[in-house]
Parts: C-alpha cells; sequence; structure tokens
C-alpha cells in the first residue's frame, strides 16, 4: 500500500457539470470533487460552497455569467472545510453567511485545517497562491435565518451537527429543492474526519423529514427525484452506522485503533469501495470513530499536516503487517 496518502495519485481532471434544477437553481458538479450551488433571485445571485481558491471559483463565475449578470451578492458557507469556503473572495460578495459552530470552527483551527487539506489534496487546490487567507462570515446565525432576493425565499439552517458541528442546508421551501453541503454525498465517500457520528443520523433524520424533491449533495452527482434524494440520505446513513458500529464494537472489545482499522476497512470495502475518495478518506474517518467511540474526545480534534502524515502511516504500516 502507497505510504503517500491516496489523493496525491488522484491527479485527473475532472469533469464539470452545471446543471439546472429549476428556474434560476443550479449546481456545479465535477464528478465527486466538490460541488458548488447557484441561487439566482430577482435582484441577485446566491453561491453555496465558493472552491477551494480564487482562481477555480472564475470556473463557476464564468458559468453564472452565462445565465445572468445579476450581482453576486450572497456566499453561503455550508460547513467550514478550506476546500469549500477558500475561493469566496473571488465573488466579492457582500454577505457571508455562516452557523455559529462554523465561525466558532474558524477561529479554533482554520488555519490548521487550510494547511492540513492543501498537503492532502493538491489536486483541489488549483492556484492556492491565489487565496487571500481564511475566509470569515460577515452574517453569524445560530439556526435559521432566511433571505429573500426579491421574491425568492432562501433559508439557510444548521439542523444540527454531523459533517462538522457547523453543518448548514440552504433550502427553498416553494420549490422544495435543497442544497445539503457534506451531510448527504452520492456516490462518494464521507469524510468524517471532523464529525459528530453520535449526532449525525438524526440530523439527517431532521433534513429528511423536510421530504426534499431534488437535492445537491456535498459530492456527487445533483439528484433530479424525490426517490434519488431518499436514496442518497439513506445511503450516506449506512456508511455512517456500517462504519460508526463496527468501530465502536471494536474498541468496546478493547482492540487498537489499527486493528479496528484493519477490520472496519475490510467491512466496509466491498459495499463502499468504489465509491469516489475511499482510500483518501477512511483512515481519517476511522481515526475520529475510534477517538469518539466511547466518549474519549467528544469533540473532534484538530488536524494538523503533522497529524494527518503520522496518523496516515502508522494504519498503512499495520494493515501491511497484519
Amino acid at each position: 500500500m502507497s505510504k503517500k496518502f491516496a489523493s496525491h495519485a488522484d491527479t485527473e481532471e475532472k469533469q464539470i457539470s452545471f446543471i439546472k434544477l429549476a428556474e434560476g437553481l443550479y449546481a456545479y458538479t465535477a464528478e465527486g470533487d466538490p460541488n458548488t450551488g447557484i441561487v439566482i433571485g430577482d435582484d441577485s445571485v446566491m453561491v453555496i460552497d465558493t472552491q477551494a481558491t480564487p482562481i477555480m471559483a472564475q470556473d463557476v463565475i464564468r458559468r453564472i455569467r452565462e445565465v445572468t449578470d445579476l450581482p453576486i451578492k450572497h456566499v453561503v458557507m455550508s460547513h467550514y472545510h478550506a476546500v469549500r469556503v477558500l475561493g469566496a473572495s473571488a465573488y466579492n460578495a457582500e454577505n457571508i453567511y455562516a452557523s455559529q459552530n462554523t465561525y466558532d470552527l474558524i477561529v479554533e483551527r482554520g488555519q490548521q485545517d487550510y494547511e492540513s487539506e492543501v498537503g492532502r489534496f493538491p489536486r483541489l487546490f488549483k492556484g492556492v497562491d491565489s487565496v487571500p487567507g481564511l475566509t470569515w462570515p460577515t452574517i453569524v446565525f445560530q439556526e435559521k435565518l432566511t433571505v429573500f432576493m426579491g421574491e425568492r425565499e432562501v433559508q439557510i439552517i444548521h439542523l444540527g451537527r454531523g459533517h462538522t458541528k457547523g453543518d448548514t442546508i440552504v433550502w427553498l421551501p416553494k420549490e422544495k429543492i435543497m442544497f445539503a453541503g457534506d451531510l448527504v454525498e452520492y456516490g462518494a465517500t464521507p469524510y468524517t474526519g471532523d464529525a459528530y457520528h453520535e449526532d449525525w443520523p438524526a440530523t439527517l433524520d431532521r433534513l429528511q423529514a423536510m421530504q426534499p424533491q431534488k437535492l445537491v449533495p456535498g459530492r456527487g452527482d445533483a439528484l433530479q427525484t424525490a426517490e434519488q434524494c431518499q436514496e442518497a440520505i439513506q445511503g450516506t446513513r449506512d456508511f455512517l452506522n456500517d462504519m460508526y458500529g463496527s468501530v465502536k464494537a471494536g474498541k468496546a472489545a478493547g482492540k487498537s485503533l489499527s486493528e479496528c482499522y484493519a477490520d472496519t476497512y475490510a467491512l466496509l470495502k466491498p459495499k463502499y469501495g468504489h465509491w469516489v475518495i475511499f482510500d483518501h478518506c477512511v483512515p481519517f474517518d476511522i481515526t475520529r470513530c475510534y477517538d469518539e467511540a466511547g466518549g474519549e474526545y467528544p469533540d473532534p480534534r484538530i488536524w494538523t499536516a503533522e497529524r494527518d502524515t503520522a496518523m496516515w502511516h502508522s494504519l498503512q504500516d499495520a494493515v501491511e503487517n497484519q
């Protein structure tokens, strides 16, 4: 098994799609790379998740300009991960929205997260030199914020902890269209290195109860039917339950992290191994599961470039030596 991060071998450019979900609602997707959502109101444009760098954001702007010349006034962070938010400066938006918990994460670990993610997955940070620094929200909310873009109503909602403690969805109540961020993935492996596995299923229940008719996941294709939305939510839930259940049982039985990793990887691989970034995510995911199981670390430890490398090498070595 390679000692380099699995992502370092992932150098192939992805095919970008710009999908119209409904009038003025679009999904920018790229074969399992991070998605961006676009909401066009009567007077302005909202962008949900900005891409990783201002250089990469320029392609989103180019697509927006093919369908509207309204100003891009609003940017929403679905949560805080560098790959989602560091392109924000390209839009020159008046308003950058985030939940209070997301703001707190930037204060606590924004810089370490930036350095960690760039080191882990270089392809996703094209033109990283164009990043002016961390992205800070200008509007912070606790649970729910409603924005009217002319007549178009947009709800920005923190339903609970899951992928991070600050996860936020964008909901179009009239159209029943949801931009779910990384709370839901489709054909892509959930990254759970900063997750709350104990809370995430209940957050998914609240999301599912809204009965989205169309849904843009954090990664994967834009989903165009209610059935596909349910499939994606259930697939995410199944992965989380299978993984966390395995690690929790292993830890309760006194197994080490590397033993839990080997067992859980073997359990997950046949069912989920074809999902995008499986080998990249699972070591980080299982490490967080092991920390959280039994209540040892109720909150995720901060990933640094050094911690990333140490964890990766120790788990690869453990598996090879079995």
